[in-house]
């Protein structure tokens, strides 16, 4: 797993979750550039957690139960 693979995850982590957060700032009807920016951070910062525990798992060669227990999808 290159750092392609990783950059992705974290993508694919950030991105929905800034939506959610801005969504619900949007929905409580405060919207300032403050709101926006305080839900970035945060969608960053736990995006980056979330990565870096995986990549830690993934290098120590730690068995995850929630990864095991989804089917390999064959290679096409």
């Amino acid at each position: 797993m290159g750092a392609v693979f990783w950059v992705k995850r974290f993508l694919l982590a950030a991105v929905p979750m800034f939506g959610i957060l801005a969504a619900v700032e949007w929905y409580k009807g405060t919207t300032g550039t403050n709101d926006i920016l305080s839900a970035l951070i945060w969608s960053l910062s736990a995006a980056a957690i979330f990565t870096f525990s995986a990549y830690r798992r993934y290098k120590a060669g730690l068995a995850c139960a929630a990864c095991d227990s989804t089917p390999v999808q064959p290679k096409r």
